[in-house]
């Protein structure tokens, strides 16, 4: 046994200097904090002024904590109302498995003055103005219709499209490979989850009255400063299927943050789904795997990567970039186009089909949220829920047959109280991996759906995610003892096999 404890020393401390080795990535940001001190930056829950700009002093002092790092400073932070700050200092913790939270990083955000970012805050309207019509109803939809054509002639469009054009299947969708394959929804939001002796079908509750909030501006300055306004009434007898991405954005306004990817690990198991060729019981004649390399391990896997990306996002979340919320930008684009103050804007969104159609609905320019509270207290850029399924549906495309078509697919329907199967020409082509990219997808955008990230934060942030599980991965191999490895198709359609 003494000569164990030394192999286990010697194990860690060589993986230790393997993760030392890893170059030390520039922390780059946008520049937007000094070019446009206070107006371009994440503030939410700080004094404000009667315009929605934020006490420079305040932020000040949040600059001071982050620049510091220590507790005392922190909590000199002044507040506008009752919300927190959530977790700053979560960026400043280590982990012992995977990468350090800050050996990573993500490219600077798109600023304000961009026509990319014009492009997200526009894509942002039209998900706002459609969150009540059905995914299945897009193709019909002259609204959809419409919010195709316009992201479509804007300069700086970086979402997918056909033929150089968005079209209404490609509206909204993710940007990886599987994304435009089948429904919207990936089947892994749809199928049962076998959970032991239970089978729990994906029915979540409704909102008995559903709206959008902050549509004037009294409230949403009142959210700004930290106030925190009655939440929404949930109908818990009244459950159905995801239809409408007003539904998504309600689902990922509750869950946990690795609750989609365990849910789609368990319907793997329980489909006897095949593992990646590299997993050293695939071929096996008298073992199985359990705690290494079966189920139990890659249970456990999943939810794993989760604190650990979280750590990462929040790093690049409070110490690099900062990035204003949707609703703050929303609340500088209202005053702008009312005349009471002038902006760095860029000009495309100030032309927007989608923001004029807001105004007409409501009467003002601010961006329509679909929570009361508008967004979390932390900045955009890296998003939490798009780093942890950049990290949970990397364990599981390097654990499972990336190929492996799913049988049976599945559509809501129209009413979202049973599944139907679903007939499409490429019924035949929903993958394991191309699911697992599309869940990813599906739980990030509808973030954006809701109102509180923009598409560059899901773009980013799952290949953040990804290079986590993936230094995880490599560490789970050196830790154990069979001849395993891990092969899987990345964000970016390359394969790579650890």
């Amino acid at each position: 046994m003494s000569e164990r404890r030394f192999h286990a020393r010697d194990l860690r401390v060589r993986t230790a200097e393997a993760e030392f080795a890893r170059p030390v990535p520039q922390q780059l940001n946008n520049g937007e904090e000094s070019d446009h001190p206070y107006i371009a930056n994440f503030s939410k829950g700080l004094p404000h002024d009667g315009n929605g700009e934020v006490d420079p002093a305040a932020y000040r002092l949040l600059l001071r904590a982050l620049h510091t790092g220590r507790p005392e400073d922190f909590e000199r932070v002044p507040l506008g109302g009752d919300r927190k700050l959530v977790n700053p200092q979560s960026g400043l913790g280590f982990d012992l498995q995977g990468p350090d939270p800050q050996a990573l990083t993500v490219p600077p955000a798109p600023r304000v003055d961009s026509a990319w970012h014009s492009a997200e805050a526009v894509e942002l309207y039209w998900m706002a103005l459609l969150r009540d019509v059905p995914f299945a109803d897009f193709g019909r939809s002259d609204l959809a219709e419409e919010a195709a054509a316009e992201l479509s002639r804007l300069s700086d469009f970086r979402g997918p499209v056909r033929g150089g054009t968005v079209t209404w299947d490609t509206l909204f969708r993710g940007d990886t490979r599987g994304d435009l394959t089948g429904p919207y929804l990936s089947q892994f939001l749809l199928r049962d989850i076998p959970y032991g002796t239970l089978r729990v079908p994906q029915r979540l509750d409704t909102l008995r009255c559903p709206k959008d909030h902050l549509t004037d501006f009294d409230s949403w300055l009142a959210v700004q400063n930290g106030h925190l306004p009655a939440a929404d009434e949930r109908d818990f007898e009244d459950r159905r299927y995801i239809r409408t991405p007003r539904e998504l954005a309600h689902y990922v306004h509750f869950d946990a943050l690795y609750q989609a990817y365990l849910d789609a690990c368990l319907i793997l198991l329980g489909s006897e789904a095949p593992v990646d060729a590299g997993n050293p019981y695939a071929f096996s004649g008298n073992q199985e795997g359990f705690g290494t390399y079966g189920g139990p391990h890659v249970l456990s896997l999943v939810t794993e990567v989760a604190t650990r990306a979280l750590k990462a996002v929040w790093y690049q979340k409070w110490y690099v970039h900062r990035r204003q919320r949707p609703e703050e930008f929303g609340g500088r684009l209202h005053l702008h186009l009312s005349g009471r103050r002038e902006y760095p804007v860029d000009e495309e969104v100030l032309g927007s089909a989608a923001v004029k159609r807001v105004h007409d609905a409501t009467g003002s320019h601010l961006l329509p949220q679909a929570f009361p509270e508008g967004s979390p207290v932390h900045p955009a850029y890296g998003a939490g829920h798009a780093t942890v399924a950049g990290a949970c549906t990397t364990v599981l495309k390097a654990w499972f047959d990336e190929s492996h078509v799913l049988a049976a697919p599945v559509v809501p329907s129209a009413d979202g109280l049973r599944l139907d199967p679903y007939a499409g020409d490429d019924a035949g082509r929903l993958t394991v991996g191309g699911e697992l990219n599309k869940l990813a997808a599906n739980i990030a955008i509808g973030r954006s759906m809701g109102g509180v990230h923009w598409r560059s934060d899901y773009s980013a942030s799952v290949r953040l995610g990804e290079e986590i599980a993936m230094g995880v991965l490599r560490e789970v191999k050196r830790s154990t003892r069979e001849d395993a490895s891990f092969s899987l198709s990345r964000f970016d359609g390359t394969t790579t096999t650890l």
